[in-house]
C-alpha cells in the first residue's frame, strides 16, 4: 500500500535520439506518457526507453568493495540494463499508462527514440510497509459483536417485563357484561356528535355503537407508532462493512455503482476522531485512483465500492483499516479516521 506525495513530470525533447538522467529523491510510480500538443513528425514513431540499474547492481556494492581488494577479486559490477516502454505513433497511440515504481536515490535515464517531443507523469509515493501485522484485538476493532447486542436487547425485555407485571394491576374477574372502550370527554363528544339514534337525537357513547368507539380507540393507539415512522423517514442508516469500517450515505448519486478495478475521481475531507482536518481535497483537481488496488488505505478500497457518481458518503475507518500502529505526520498512531467523500466520476465518465 503507498500513499501519493506530489506529482512529477519529465520532458524528453524530440531528435534522433535524447536521454535525460534522474535520481528520485523518494519513491517515484511513472503512471503516463504522453504525445505533445505540437508535433514534429506527424507520422512517425517515437520510443521510450529505461536504462537502468539491476537489483543488487548499485552504490550498496561500495560496501563491500574493501573486502573485496583485500581478496584481490577485480570482479566488474553488473551491467546497467534497457528496457523499452512504450512506442507512440501520431493519430494512433499518443497516450499510454504505466506503473512503474523507481526506488528513491537510485539513478535511472529516460531515453527517447524519435522527432516528436513526449512528456512523463507521475507522482512521489510513500510506501507504508508495516512493521508486524495487525493483531486479532486490532482487526476486530470497531466490529460490533451482534451475540452480545441480542443478549442485551434480551436481558433489557426482560426487566421491561417485570416492571410492567408489578405495576398492572389485577385483572377482575370474567363477568356476564362486557367492558366498553375507555374514551375521553373530549373523544366521546366527538362520537355523540357523529352518532344519531333513530328519531334524531345523539346516541350516549356509553350505550350504543360500541364497534365505532373500538375503532376510534384503535386509531389513537396507533398515531404513536406512525409519528415514530414519520420521525425516522428520511434519515440515513449506517451500515457496517469489512474490518469495521461504518459508512452512512448523505447523498445517493446517480447511473452504475463503483466496483473494485474502476477508476474513481474523489473529492474529500479527512478528519480525527476529535474533528481535526488534517487533510482535505475540495476543489480543483480531483483525486483519483484504482478502487480495489491497493493505492490507498483499506478503509477507501471498501467504503467506496457502491458508490454512485454524485454521491456523497460519511466513512468511519478503524486504525487497523487505517495506518495502523504506524503514525503519520497530521496522524497519531492507532487513530480512527473520518471521511466526508463525493463521487465524482467513474472510469473519467
Amino acid at each position: 500500500m503507498s500513499v501519493a506525495l506530489a506529482v512529477w513530470s519529465l520532458e524528453l525533447k524530440g531528435g534522433d535520439q535524447h536521454a535525460q538522467e534522474i535520481t528520485p529523491a523518494a519513491d517515484l510510480r511513472i503512471t503516463n506518457v504522453a504525445l505533445g500538443a505540437d508535433l514534429a513528425d506527424a507520422k512517425g514513431r517515437t520510443t521510450l526507453k529505461l536504462v537502468y540499474l539491476p537489483l543488487g547492481d548499485s552504490d550498496d556494492e561500495d560496501e563491500d568493495e574493501d573486502e573485496d581488494e583485500e581478496d584481490g577479486d577485480d570482479a566488474p559490477k553488473g551491467e546497467p540494463a534497457e528496457a523499452t516502454l512504450c512506442t507512440l505513433i501520431p493519430g494512433q497511440i499518443e497516450q499510454v499508462n504505466l506503473n512503474i515504481v523507481l526506488p528513491a536515490d537510485r539513478p535511472a535515464v529516460f531515453a527517447s527514440v524519435g522527432k516528436n517531443t513526449i512528456y512523463l507523469a507521475g507522482n512521489y509515493i510513500d510506501q507504508l510497509l508495516p512493521d508486524e501485522p495487525p493483531s486479532e484485538d486490532e482487526l476486530m476493532d470497531g466490529v460490533v459483536d451482534e451475540s452480545e447486542d441480542e443478549e442485551d436487547e434480551e436481558e433489557e425485555e426482560e426487566e421491561e417485563t417485570l416492571v410492567e407485571d408489578k405495576k398492572r394491576p389485577r385483572e377482575p374477574e370474567a363477568s356476564e357484561v362486557s367492558e366498553e372502550p375507555q374514551l375521553s370527554k373530549k373523544e366521546r363528544k366527538k362520537l355523540n356528535k357523529k352518532l344519531k339514534a333513530q328519531n334524531g337525537e345523539a346516541v350516549p357513547t356509553g350505550e350504543a355503537a360500541p364497534a365505532e368507539a373500538e375503532s376510534l380507540k384503535k386509531a389513537k393507539e396507533s398515531k404513536p407508532a406512525d409519528e415514530q415512522k414519520e420521525k425516522h423517514k428520511g434519515k440515513s442508516v449506517e451500515r457496517e462493512l469489512t474490518g469495521g469500517v461504518k459508512i452512512v450515505d448523505h447523498k445517493v448519486g446517480t447511473g452504475p455503482k463503483a466496483k473494485t478495478g474502476d477508476k474513481v475521481s474523489m473529492h474529500y475531507v479527512g478528519k480525527l476522531a476529535n474533528g481535526k482536518v488534517f487533510d482535505s481535497n475540495t476543489k480543483g483537481d480531483s483525486f483519483d485512483f484504482v478502487l480495489g488496488g491497493n493505492q490507498v488505505i483499506k478503509g477507501w478500497d471498501t467504503g467506496i465500492v457502491g458508490m454512485q457518481r454524485g454521491g456523497e458518503r460519511l466513512i468511519t475507518i478503524p486504525p487497523a483499516m487505517g495506518y495502523g500502529k504506524k503514525a503519520q505526520k497530521k496522524i497519531p498512531a492507532n487513530s480512527t479516521l473520518i471521511f466526508e467523500v463525493k463521487l465524482l466520476k467513474i472510469n473519467d465518465a
